[in-house]
């Protein structure tokens, strides 16, 4: 009973902290930053400017996260660390309601220190995977904790849509105080749910090390030997290559796929409630993913969501109008939450027990790097040609390269590897 309590704790944050990536990376912030906080620039800039933002953000984030896993793992200091990078996130997003119209310095900074709490929590929040679910049930709880981020941060975007659409029932004055507002919720959204996590959740109870130095510096020391030990576990670290791969293209249409549709002419309303309908196109088929999974094997299932990926990128750089945003949308809807929920499994499958923190923070340095580039090439590519549209074709090689490289990965081996590695 302990346990069940647990893993609904576990997957309830999903649905507190999916709200900034649907409200605030998805759909909301994108397009209110090119229409209000950077209304003194040209649209095709403000884009640019929206892309060089997320590729500091994640920088920052990918240079923490090894470090952070290390010293989380070594300190038995995960939860405490998850709380304080989720305040983080939760304080930025709240903040956003102070930010002026012109002000876009300021918003691409809080956005920074948003995607830090966001990003970094997330180090420690999967980090707690392989602690309260066994080998049997990982995918299962896995896919489930995207599938309730899918239901949580669509019911606040959905909240947040009709505020922004009938801001006079409301009683505000305006769309960009209803706006401001609607993005300063996500913050008091994410602390309340996240509570039953902080409540419930306990670390396993390891014997102690002593040490002589700063958490700092083991966690630097730890980081280089996990580079050098990464050479013990090939198919681990095959799959992280992949990973950094694919995922560049997945977060590059997250963070971009709003303010890309919003430079092409598509009304802001069409592409918040596009957006909604992925949220919850994507509850059940998150689900789906998981059951097929069990069918067909975990790496055919995350297969089959890429080569969906390569078509919807083929068919954004066509895109003219707000009906193929919905169709993209409902795509999207369809294999997001499989892809990234199988590729986190997956990877827990491989990690060995005794360095879960220190191997997810791994996990968070392929993300966060991979997320990297994608943004940076959108935008250079656009503000170097006036168009965004080759930027996002772009993202085509690396779904390509990414799906070669998952189809050399052995996750049987990987976790024979892993196994032996925890005796």
């Amino acid at each position: 009973m302990k346990k069940k309590k647990m893993i609904r704790s576990w997957m309830l944050y999903d649905w507190a902290n999916s709200a900034f990536a649907t409200t605030i990376m998805a759909a909301v912030l994108p397009v209110f930053y090119t229409d209000y906080y950077a209304s003194n620039i040209s649209d095709n800039l403000a884009t640019s400017y929206w892309g060089y933002t997320q590729s500091i953000a994640v920088l920052i984030v990918a240079l923490l996260s090894p470090i952070l896993g290390a010293i989380s793992d070594y300190s038995q200091a995960k939860k405490k660390f998850l709380r304080f990078f989720a305040y983080m996130g939760m304080i930025a997003s709240v903040l956003f309601a102070f930010v002026g119209e012109g002000q876009y310095l300021f918003a691409s900074i809080l956005m920074i220190i948003g995607s830090i709490g966001y990003s970094g929590g997330n180090v420690f929040y999967d980090a707690f995977l392989p602690e309260i679910a066994n080998k049997k049930e990982i995918d299962k709880v896995s896919t489930s904790g995207f599938a309730f981020g899918y239901i949580g941060g669509g019911v606040l975007l959905a909240i947040n849509l009709l505020m922004i659409l009938k801001y006079e029932l409301f009683g505000f004055p305006d769309v960009a105080v209803a706006t401001k507002v609607a993005i300063a919720s996500v913050g008091l959204w994410w602390f309340v749910f996240s509570i039953p996590l902080f409540k419930n959740i306990q670390e396993e109870k390891r014997n102690k090390v002593k040490h002589d130095r700063s958490y700092v510096m083991i966690g630097f020391q730890r980081v280089g030997n996990t580079f050098k030990s990464l050479r013990h576990y090939k198919q681990l670290f095959i799959f992280l290559i992949a990973f950094w791969l694919y995922n560049d293209g997945i977060s590059t249409i997250i963070k971009m796929a709003t303010v890309y549709g919003r430079e092409i002419g598509i009304a802001s309303n069409d592409l918040i409630a596009a957006l909604l309908i992925t949220q919850f196109v994507g509850i059940p088929f998150t689900f789906i993913f998981g059951w097929l999974a069990g069918k067909i094997n975990p790496k055919r299932a995350l297969t089959f969501s890429l080569l969906v990926y390569v078509g919807i990128v083929i068919l954004g750089y066509f895109m003219t109008s707000a009906l193929h945003f919905y169709l993209l949308a409902v795509c999207v809807g369809f294999v997001q939450g499989g892809a990234q929920a199988l590729s986190r499994s997956i990877f827990g499958r491989m990690v060995p027990l005794h360095k879960q923190a220190e191997f997810y923070g791994f996990y968070g340095v392929s993300s966060k790097f991979a997320a990297i580039v994608g943004p940076f090439v959108f935008a250079l590519v656009g503000q170097l040609t006036g168009s965004s549209r080759l930027g996002i074709l772009a993202l085509v090689i690396f779904f390509i390269v990414g799906i070669i490289l998952l189809q050399k990965v052995n996750i049987e081996k990987g976790e024979s590897e892993a196994l032996d590695a925890s005796k």
